[in-house]
């Protein structure tokens, strides 16, 4: 019995230095000393043997290198979690500043709207005078030599012209019969009678969706066709010698119906542009004349007519 002690505690008193001479500290975690607390009750009982504590020892340095790699891991989760953090702030911002930009968008949108559907409501509720005896014949006379390209109301002062006969199927480009028709319109406009009176100019189309990309990429809804077609009519005025500040233009697109829309054919009486006729509203004053004609910019290609869609 008393050798058996004496060998225990020479080989515990040589490997306590073998430990010290490599230096190495050991750190007591909770699994070290849930197996420690054992061990040296077990040591200090003097009954343990070699094996045993050997497989005690390396169960205790096994658990602290997985302490050691779940610390790592503890370490590397808190890293990715400040760096998701970072990100997510970043895209805050970025979505702070689309939805700032969208909401300038939008009250400008709204604004431009206001005015735009002021300005109609001014057209509806204008109480149009007649016109000079002489500019009433004059366009009378004019629209019995072009009873297909447009009517006159001489009771409204109004030129109704028909789309299906002043421009293709879904273009803006003015045909060649309504093209003379508004350059003698222009000279009827600019007659010692006539030269004081304002034009209005309102477009208007059938409830038909654009529906080739062709046709959507220059006029993406029906509003966009109405009032290019008004802005194509006022160019032709306007190169034709009639005054750029005596004319505006207008669109009402589909909202405006003179008679039913029929299915998907619209109705033929609902494509159409008027040209209004009154007094100047602003005292007649006029921009000073220039000396070189007004450009125009080239409407897009003519599409072909017979298309069953604009």
């Amino acid at each position: 019995m008393t050798k058996t002690l004496a060998m225990t505690e020479t080989q515990t008193v040589t490997e306590t230095q073998a430990m010290r001479a490599t230096r190495r500290p050991i750190r007591l975690s909770p699994a070290a000393l849930l197996i420690g607390i054992p061990m040296l009750s077990i040591v200090g009982c003097g009954t343990v043997p070699q094996d045993r504590y050997d497989a005690l020892l390396t169960a205790n340095r096994s658990m602290e290198e997985q302490l050691v790699a779940l610390e790592d891991e503890r370490d590397g989760a808190r890293e990715n979690v400040r760096t998701l953090q970072g990100q997510l702030a970043q895209l805050r911002s970025a979505f702070d500043d689309v939805q700032s930009r969208y909401d300038q968008l939008a009250r400008g949108f709204r604004d431009a709207t206001a005015d735009n559907e002021a300005y109609l409501r001014r057209i509806a509720s204008l109480e149009v005078g007649p016109l000079p005896p002489e500019v009433e014949e004059a366009i009378m006379a004019l629209a019995r030599q072009h009873p297909d390209v447009f009517t006159f109301d001489a009771k409204q002062g109004m030129l109704r012209f028909a789309s299906d006969f002043t421009f293709d199927l879904g273009s803006v480009e003015l045909r060649s019969d309504a093209q003379r028709t508004l350059t003698q319109l222009a000279q009827i406009l600019n007659t010692a009678k006539a030269r004081d009176l304002e034009v209005r100019i309102v477009g208007h189309t059938d409830n038909v969706p654009i529906g080739r990309p062709e046709t959507r990429r220059n006029h993406p809804t029906n509003l966009h066709l109405s009032v290019h077609r008004s802005i194509s009519v006022r160019d032709a005025l306007v190169t034709a010698g009639c005054a750029a500040d005596r004319i505006q233009v207008a669109g009402y697109g589909e909202f405006r119906p003179v008679v039913q829309n029929q299915g998907q054919s619209g109705a033929t009486a609902n494509r159409r542009v008027e040209v209004y006729l009154a007094p100047r509203t602003d005292g007649g004053v006029r921009a000073p004349a220039v000396a070189t004609p007004e450009p125009r910019v080239a409407p897009p290609a003519a599409v072909s007519r017979p298309e069953p869609r604009k």
